[in-house]
């Protein structure tokens, strides 16, 4: 009886629940199909729980509609509609407060906003912007002839039994005037229309209580409206907007599973305004009960000391590591030396079995001569007077323990005895007048080839005694290279006519030039301040910028650009161009890695690097640091010797030297110019400015170049003959007075030349130009008197015609107020000049030439490799800076994370505002030194032919380093003592973007700007971009700016990040 009864009961329920199934089929099509209270009131929770259901998703599938307004409205934080709705409105895990609503409210569904009516609330909402109101627009149920109780905040109505309500209608709002009380807990009904909207999950809705006193409904802060005596305090009336209303989330120290019910957090844990569960807390953070945030400052110390300690571990083992890195180049330079050395010594080993081999056979030529022969004396009289050269001649004769000088040795010792001595060989330029006797035959007729032969036969000769000893590098480069010599291509430079102008200004810096350097000879350029020497250096390594050049410039004998040749031209600028925070060696090893050819082995490259150290003298501080202005290192002298060798080790063809010996003693500049002279005797063509050279240094020079003021030429040609030459005009060098001191104190003017000559130091450039047949310019020969019947009266063409260029600015001197511009006239003339010249800099650091040079230098991966080695360093040696920057960060984030903490209401957006600044400011003004110190570096090795794009890449790889660690070294402060809602790994994301994107914007100012601008702009910039992305208000420009500005986007990004964790 009592199973069937239990049958029965159950398929009553079955049948109960199917026939409720199908009328909530049809539930949102006609709104009341059936009563709800009857439903209620049968009380079976199967039904009343799939009602609640129902309702539920018929809430929750409102994301369709409203996802494309939502994307529009809030793109900037809401990434994933779906989810975020479902994080604000699922209510599967506990539907309490749906029940609860559906039990009190039985028309639950007659009182839920429509899709038109929650727009138009959030409509408001929008349009209200940053203004906190809880009035909304006039509406169909609540205006100015219609304002029911269900229109004051936290009061509901319904729509009525028999009206339709589609939930999903986005147009119409229905009648909702009926059966009007107050708003079910979990709901909030605000003011100005009269239904109910779900409060989000994270905040805690109950239903509100009078506060008589103040006559106030708490937690809320609404007040009821007068002259309704029946009118009692109702549900929420807002959106959970933190910013406005902070009492409807649930409150810190607690968590709320639903929105009507709120659990105090336990010991252990913690809870943020809003939870809806409560967070354990980290094993080394203190938690006490009712706790709102972990203290995590412990991790924050953790941290900072693990960076300390990394950081002082490469501070204090950089020096080994560099140590121990140069020890092994050290080993490196060592074996290649060793063999160079055996290969010598079995080259050597060979030509003695050689040699050995021929006198034996020599010996057994003797005796059938002997036996078949009657002529034995006269043959042996034959072989002791063997030809010099031949194999014979190599023999000693029988007797003599001692080897008789040859011819060459005996060169060698008059050369070192008199390097003055020229007897043999004539190269003799410029003055046409003098007689060439050059060699015949097959005489060695330069310097290079008897130098080369001469100093290989003593190194032989040392080979040969001291093959179990230690043999110099200069001995091991002559004998490793006896057999192959890599000859060096030769290259002579002519000029005819040469003259630069200065634009916008008209006039000459250098004028009617012509002459030639040539190959294995140096020449030097003087004249007194003024004359044009270093412009004439600039305008023949193709540096001149800013002026308009005319006249030839040949190359071997063919109109070329010299800059097809850069990579075997060396050019020594006038100041000490070198990287301070380097060892010598390391400046010269990297030159001549980057530019020497790529087909040389690592020996051979070394060898190179040892020779130049060597000729120049610095084998005492060759791992001695260069020094900078700050960081005292080598010498004056010492380092002026470093800034030749840069281009010595890469082996140029042609070497330009501007002034070279300024600076320094006599001492000094005698043995630079040694080690310049044994480069031209390898056949190097060298020229270099000098300034008043001792007698004894000016002796050393092959050729003379010596210019007047204006640019024009007075000598060009042979040291030598230049006392001949003036003594030929009457100017005669006085007793005891140095020869370049007197000719340059004449084109000063200090000196006047001699009562009985009469040439003064303004006709001396005529007096060379007619001398050698040069053509005069027609200007010239007014000042010259007597002279002026010159078959000779073009500039720079040779074929007789005046050159009109020329006689108008002499017109123009002639005429005193021809030439005068009002003011404006030269300001526009400044400004035209100097947007030229702007031109001109921009034009010649990007210009592209066809390369001649025939040398194949390391390609671009390989010199990345080399500027990578390099720039780590001297960061490694600068470790102290770095060191300095970090612990700015590391103050800047202790003190922003304690002043400016982070609350619920603004997501921290204040303290991240400070962030931005700070860490842009401090990394823009430590990214500026990666360029803006290495500028000289940086133009002076582009024009040598090096990478500009290894040597960006390698710098901005070593500053990846900063990237990664100089966040990580501001959160391990701002971080832990600001512990904002977003996690670790979320900040450093956004902060390495920061310092990546402020890194880039530095780069661009170190190269465009000078020092002093770019870092004004670096503190200005972060600062401006600040305050127009935080502008709420503006202009559609202003929007279209702050939407161009980084500031906003990190911002945002931190303020979203610490939303989404809520």
């Amino acid at each position: 009886m009592e199973i069937s009864r239990g049958i029965f009961l159950n398929g009553h329920r079955v049948l109960s629940l199917a026939l409720f199934v199908t009328m909530a089929m049809n539930l949102w099509r006609c709104v009341r199909c059936i009563n709800e209270q009857e439903i209620i009131q049968t009380n079976v929770p199967a039904t009343s729980q799939l009602l609640t259901e129902l309702v539920y998703n018929s809430l929750f599938n409102l994301t369709a509609i409203f996802s494309g307004e939502i994307k529009d409205r809030l793109s900037f934080c809401v990434k994933d509609v779906n989810a975020d709705w479902n994080g604000a409105f699922n209510f599967s895990s506990n539907l309490g407060f749906l029940s609860s609503c559906i039990k009190t409210k039985g028309d639950l569904t007659q009182r839920l906003c429509t899709a038109a009516e929650i727009k138009f609330y959030f409509s408001g909402f929008y349009e209200s912007g940053s203004k906190s109101t809880n009035y909304l627009k006039p509406n169909k149920n609540c205006n100015l002839t219609s304002w029911v109780s269900g229109c004051e905040p936290g009061w509901a109505c319904s729509a009525g039994a028999n009206e339709k309500v589609d939930l999903k209608n986005v147009k119409q709002m229905p009648a909702r005037t009926f059966d009007c009380s107050p708003c079910c807990e979990g709901f909030f009904c605000p003011h100005g229309i009269t239904c109910m909207i779900p409060c989000p999950l994270g905040s805690y809705c109950p239903l509100a209580s009078l506060n008589k006193r103040t006559g106030i409904c708490e937690p809320y802060g609404y007040q009821l409206p007068p002259g309704h005596s029946n009118h009692s305090c109702g549900g929420a009336d807002i959106w959970a907007d933190v910013g406005s209303s902070t009492e409807v989330f649930c409150s810190a120290g607690s968590y709320c599973p639903s929105t009507i019910e709120k659990i105090p957090c336990s010991s252990g844990h913690y809870c943020r305004a809003g939870s809806t569960s409560q967070k354990r807390c980290f094993r080394l953070a203190s938690c006490n009960s009712k706790t709102a945030n972990q203290n995590i400052t412990a991790y924050g110390i953790i941290l900072f000391a693990s960076l300390s300690t990394l950081l002082l571990i490469i501070y204090n083992c950089s020096d080994q590591v560099i140590t121990t890195r140069e020890r092994r180049q050290a080993k490196s330079r060592e074996a290649a030396a060793r063999s160079a050395r055996e290969t010598a010594q079995a080259r050597e080993k060979w030509k003695s079995a050689k040699d050995i081999a021929k006198k034996h056979a020599i010996g057994l030529q003797t005796q059938f001569s002997r036996t078949f022969s009657r002529k034995k004396s006269v043959r042996q009289t034959d072989f002791g007077k063997a030809k010099h050269g031949t194999d014979a001649a190599a023999l000693p004769p029988k007797g003599k323990k001692i080897k008789e000088q040859s011819n060459l040795t005996k060169i060698m010792h008059e050369l070192d005895d008199d390097p003055n001595n020229h007897e043999g060989f004539n190269l003799e330029i410029g003055d046409k007048n003098l007689k060439k006797n050059m060699p015949k035959g097959k005489q060695l007729h330069t310097h290079s080839q008897i130098f080369k032969y001469a100093y290989g036969q003593i190194e032989k000769e040392k080979a040969l005694q001291e093959q179990n000893m230690n043999l110099t590098f200069s001995g091991v480069i002559s004998m490793a290279t006896d057999i192959e010599i890599r000859t060096r291509p030769m290259i002579e430079v002519a000029f005819k006519d040469l003259t630069l102008t200065l634009k916008g200004k008209k006039r000459h810096l250098l004028r009617c030039v012509t002459g030639k350097i040539m190959p294995g000879r140096v020449s030097a350029v003087m004249g007194p301040s003024g004359a044009g020497k270093t412009t004439f250096l600039s305008a023949l390594a193709g540096k001149a910028t800013g002026c308009t050049m005319s006249g030839l410039i040949l190359i071997n004998g063919k109109v070329e650009s010299i800059h097809s040749y850069k990579k075997i031209i060396g050019f020594v600028p006038q100041d000490d161009i070198v990287h301070g925070n380097l060892t010598v060696e390391e400046n010269l090893w990297f030159s001549a890695r980057c530019r020497l050819a790529a087909d040389l082995t690592k020996p051979e490259k070394v060898l190179v690097v040892e020779r130049v150290i060597e000729s120049l003298g610095l084998q005492a501080v060759r791992d001695s640091l260069v020094g900078t202005v700050e960081k005292r290192g080598i010498s004056g002298g010492q380092r002026k010797r470093v800034n030749v060798g840069l281009e010595m080790v890469m082996e140029p063809s042609l070497l330009i030297l501007d002034e070279p010996t300024s600076g320094l003693d006599s001492s000094s500049s005698q043995l630079l110019l040694r080690a310049l002279r044994r480069e031209a005797l390898e056949g190097v063509n060298i020229c270099m400015v000098v300034h008043q050279p001792s007698y004894a240094l000016f002796k050393m020079f092959d050729d003379l170049i010596l210019l007047a003021k204006g640019g024009l030429t007075v000598y060009h040609g042979s040291v030598k003959k230049v006392e001949e030459y003036f003594a030929g005009l009457g100017i005669n060098v006085p007793e005891r007075v140095n020869p370049p001191d007197y000719f340059i104190d004449i084109l000063e003017g200090i000196v006047k030349p001699n009562t009985s000559s009469s040439v003064n130091d303004k006709q001396l450039p005529v007096r060379w130009m007619l001398h050698n047949g040069y053509p005069v310019p027609s200007d010239m020969l007014q000042n010259f008197g007597a002279l002026t019947e010159s078959p000779c009266h073009g500039e720079g063409s040779g074929n007789g015609e005046p050159n009109r260029h020329d006689g108008g600015v002499a017109a123009n001197a002639r005429s005193p107020g021809a030439g005068d511009q009002s003011f404006a006239g030269d300001l526009w003339q400044d400004v035209k000049f100097s947007v030229e010249l702007k031109r001109d800099h921009i034009q010649h650091n990007f210009l592209k030439s066809k390369d001649l040079s025939n040398r194949k230098t390391p390609g671009v991966f390989k010199q990345y490799r080399y500027f990578l080695g390099r720039v780590g360093k001297q960061r490694l040696r600068e470790a102290r800076i770095q060191l300095v920057d970090y612990l700015i960060l590391l103050l800047a984030g202790a003190c922003l994370g304690t002043v400016a903490k982070v609350n619920d209401e603004t997501f921290g957006a204040l303290g991240y505002t400070y962030t931005v600044i700070a860490v842009s400011l401090l990394c823009k003004i430590g990214a500026l030194r990666t360029f803006s110190l290495d500028k000289l570096h940086y133009w002076r090795e582009s024009a040598s032919g090096m990478s500009s794009l290894a040597y960006f890449l390698a710098k901005d790889t070593v500053d990846h380093f900063n990237t990664i660690i100089k966040p990580l070294v501001y959160l391990s402060m701002f971080y832990f003592f600001n512990n904002p809602r977003s996690s670790f790994t979320d900040n450093y994301i956004v902060m390495v973007c920061l310092v990546y994107c402020v890194t880039g914007i530095a780069y661009a100012f170190a190269i465009f700007l000078e020092p002093g601008p770019a870092q004004l702009w670096s503190v200005l910039l972060p600062v401006v971009l600040t305050l127009i992305a935080t502008q709420n208000k503006g202009s559609r420009i202003m929007k279209l700016a702050s939407n161009l500005c980084y500031t906003k986007w990190a911002l945002e990004a931190f303020v979203v990040a610490n939303a989404e964790s809520c």
